[in-house]
């Protein structure tokens, strides 16, 4: 884009989340629905770069919360994956459907689910997500929280009826009897190929311990990566205590 060109600036003042120049822009004429080259819009970038003042200032200026970026993806859903949590509710507060689907079957409530972001999916369900809604390979939510290992995750969904105990039961069981590291390698390895050389990280939290395994090119620098929680044994814990 040129410099010249005013919804490029708007881009810029969202890279740098300068809310002033944003204000500035959008009371200028700059449309709040602005695309990049790409066909971004400013709102996904907004939204994945966890910038919920902007958000609310594009919402505010006219941006349809549920319009696709690129064509694919969700605004709701980039938030929800980042686990920007004020953002989710901002976008949710202005309309944006809670089980709004994206490309390849993909909604918030499973991209929260899948990256363990508790938080996140509490605002979801108390908005309205459907908690027994399939994800994208027909898994249940509570299936896919019990897959991740994150207990924050089974609660909510439990405290909002969600279904298929049994199932996610015996997921949170399946995965005792799994090494997480190992695991989350050979995962790495499917989809990059073999013999990349990694590292391994574990960071305390709430629930417990995540595992994040990374690859490395040729110079040592991570290129991929995977993580999962090891909440499991609480899982099961509180899936066999449901009533």
């Amino acid at each position: 884009m040129s410099t010249n060109d005013p919804p490029a600036h708007l881009f810029t003042a969202v890279y740098e989340g300068d809310e002033d120049a944003v204000v500035r822009l959008l009371r200028s004429g700059v449309s709040p629905e602005a695309v990049d080259e790409d066909g971004q819009t400013a709102l996904y970038l907004a939204a994945v770069s966890d910038q919920p003042g902007i958000v609310r200032l594009l919402l505010a200026a006219g941006a349809a919360p549920d319009r696709l970026s690129q064509g694919t993806d969700a605004p709701l859903c980039g938030a929800a994956c980042g686990g920007h949590t004020a953002v989710v509710r901002a976008l949710l507060a202005a309309g944006a459907g809670p089980d709004t689907v994206e490309a390849f079957g993909f909604t918030a409530l499973t991209w929260a689910l899948r990256r363990g972001h508790t938080a996140v999916a509490e605002a979801l369900l108390a908005a309205g997500a459907d908690p027994n809604r399939p994800g994208p390979t027909g898994e249940p939510p509570l299936v896919a929280a019990a897959h991740r290992g994150s207990p924050g995750c089974v609660r909510v969904l439990l405290a909002h009826g969600a279904g298929a105990r049994t199932e996610a039961l015996v997921e949170a069981r399946r995965w005792l009897s799994l090494n997480v590291e190992a695991e989350l390698r050979a995962s790495l390895a499917r989809t990059h190929g073999p013999g990349h050389p990694s590292v391994t990280h574990r960071y305390p939290d709430a629930d417990g311990i995540t595992v994040e395994v990374q690859l490395l090119d040729a110079e040592g620098h991570p290129f991929a990566a995977d993580d999962q929680e090891t909440g499991h044994a609480e899982i099961a814990a509180l899936l066999e205590a449901a009533p």
